[in-house]
This record gives structure tokens, C-alpha cells and sequence, in this order.
């Protein structure tokens, strides 16, 4: 049996520091009416139950901001992943905050606990955070981090609560024990705005980040053949996209944490599309459309839907 697409629709927001993100995917189901398109209409799909509610309780955890319900909604994220790749789908979630990737990384891992799993994490932001160094305690900056079970606590300025201590190791270990991808096999693509623990992090794990002068000045195939041969290792591969790795002056500000001098929609759509051509790729996220902060209508969604339209297409073609 040949693997068909499934959307997995997983609107919570919880772990940013903006609300509205929940609303991304019916931005973008929105964007699709308005272009006549009936992508939504030609997969099956799931809808995640959320706990978007839980913004209107008291946060006990200044440092991880309701941590016990991000780990519950990664929990959720993980189980759908795995279900469906079990179930011989291929994955495209659609998320509202990025902390679900840590959900969906965790799901792979509980399906393929013996293989090796490579990320290619397209973004403005490293979300390489713990809960001992995040500045802000939103959760949406810490995915990589409970993915890498790193806690980076030579850079530690914060004193969690033992509650908090224990949902963040819950929080590593979702889908299956411990780290789930190696630092070795996480490649960046157009990360521009971190924080000092964050940059010390990179260069002490030696992550790799292909920044967007880079790309554009070495030649996009050239960084993306560079991206795959460091992966080569790996057995796997997920990408996970936030929209905040495009321009906001160019596109929107439609996005939780917008920042300037990113990608256009057509880099990123190619640098999807050549990742995909490996025939390693086992799922594809994207996330963080913000519709509330959007000051252009729904260009972001409209943007997001761009891509994911045309990403769809090469993976039709290669996951058989």
C-alpha cells in the first residue's frame, strides 16, 4: 500500500506569548476558499483536541508558562503523529504555537525509537530555551531543547519550582525516553533573532544555521546539498516551518514574533521541495499564522497556504 497524506490539525496555542495562533489553520483553510482551491478537501484529516482554555488559569510556572498543558497537548500531538505514520500516512501537521514540534518529533521517535532522526528546523528563532534560561517562560521557544534533553544549564538564570522541574522532564520525555534527535542532526534555515544562551548553545553543540545572506550568497541548492549531506547519517527526516522565517516587511507581521530580512515563500518552498526530493522525509509542520496580528488582511495565511500548496505537490510525488 502506497503512504497517502493526512492533515493533522492541531490548533492550541499555549505556548506562545501572543494569542491567536490558534486561529492559523482556519486563516489558512480561509486562504484556500478565496483561491478556490480544494486542497482541504482532498486529505483526510484529524483534528487534535486543544486545552486553549487553560490561558484563563493561574500560571504557577513564571519560567515555563503553563508547562502542565503544553505537555499535555504535546502528549496529544505525539500520539496523532505516531498513530497516523503507523497507520502509513504521511503527516502534515498544521499547528498554531511551536511548541507542538516537540509533539510531533516525539511522535516520530515512538514509531522509529531505533532510527535515527534528522530536523530541518525553518525559522527566525533557534527555540533552544529551557526553562532555566528562557527570558520570557513561553514554551513556544524551548521545542528543540526538551527535544535535545539539553537543558543548557551553564547559561542557567532561572529557579524553577520543583512542579516545574517535573513537567519539563515529563515534558523530555514524551513518545519515548530521553533525547530525541542528536544536535549533530539538526540543520538551521534562517534562524537571525536568539538570545546569548541560545547563540552559546549553538556554538557549543556545533549546530548548524544557514542563514538567509548565506543562502542567498552561496546559492540555495548549493546550502540545501551541504544541509543533506550532514544528515546523510539519518535514517529520517522532519521539517518543520514557522512562517516567521520569511520577511515580515516583506510578507506580514501576521506572526507571533515577527522578525525582518528573512526568507521570501519561494525560498522557503525550495528549500522544502529539494529536502523532500531525499525521499528521507517522514513529516512536514507548519506553523505560528497568527490572523490577529495580521495588519494585511490574511496575507500571511494566504502566504502560509502558498506554500504549503505547492510543498504538497512534491511531496505527492515522492512519498510513495
Amino acid at each position: 500500500m502506497e503512504r497517502a497524506i493526512k492533515l493533522i490539525k492541531n490548533r492550541s496555542d499555549i505556548g506562545a506569548g501572543t494569542r491567536g495562533s490558534d486561529m492559523g489553520i482556519d486563516a489558512i483553510e480561509i486562504a484556500a476558499i478565496n483561491q478556490n482551491s480544494g486542497y482541504f478537501n482532498r486529505f483526510p484529516f484529524e483534528d487534535v483536541k486543544t486545552h486553549n482554555e487553560s490561558i484563563y488559569d493561574k500560571n504557577n510556572n513564571n519560567f515555563a508558562k503553563r508547562i502542565e498543558h503544553v505537555v499535555e497537548q504535546c502528549t496529544r500531538v505525539s500520539y496523532a503523529v505516531k498513530h497516523n505514520i503507523e497507520a502509513n500516512y504521511f503527516p502534515i501537521v498544521l499547528s498554531g504555537d511551536h511548541s507542538s514540534a516537540l509533539g510531533t518529533i516525539s511522535g516520530i521517535k515512538a514509531v522509529y525509537p531505533r532510527k535515527t532522526l534528522g530536523v530541518v528546523w525553518i525559522d527566525a528563532h533557534a527555540d533552544l530555551h529551557s526553562p532555566y534560561t528562557s527570558p520570557s517562560g513561553n514554551i513556544h521557544g524551548m521545542p528543540l531543547s526538551a527535544a535535545l534533553a539539553d537543558d543548557n544549564l551553564d547559561c542557567q538564570v532561572n529557579e524553577i519550582t520543583p512542579e516545574t522541574k517535573k513537567h519539563w522532564e515529563d515534558m523530555k520525555n514524551i513518545g519515548c525516553p530521553g533525547a530525541k534527535i542528536d544536535p549533530g542532526n539538526l540543520v538551521y534555515f534562517g534562524v537571525r533573532d536568539t538570545e546569548e544562551a541560545e547563540d552559546k548553545q549553538i556554538e557549543k553543540l556545533k549546530i548548524r544555521n544557514y542563514m538567509v545572506a548565506e543562502v542567498r550568497y552561496r546559492g540555495l541548492q548549493t546550502c540545501v546539498d551541504e544541509a543533506l549531506a550532514k544528515l546523510s547519517n539519518c535514517d529520517m527526516i522532519y521539517i518543520s516551518f514557522d512562517v516567521d522565517s520569511m520577511d515580515c516587511d516583506m510578507i506580514s507581521y501576521g506572526t507571533g514574533t515577527p522578525v525582518p530580512k528573512g526568507f521570501d515563500q519561494f525560498e522557503v518552498i525550495e528549500i522544502i521541495n529539494q529536502i523532500v526530493k531525499s525521499k528521507k522525509v517522514v513529516c512536514l509542520e507548519v506553523v505560528e499564522v497568527n490572523p490577529l496580528l495580521d495588519t494585511k488582511g490574511n496575507k500571511m495565511a494566504e502566504t502560509a497556504f502558498e506554500v504549503l500548496e505547492q510543498v504538497t505537490e512534491t511531496i505527492d510525488l515522492w512519498i510513495a
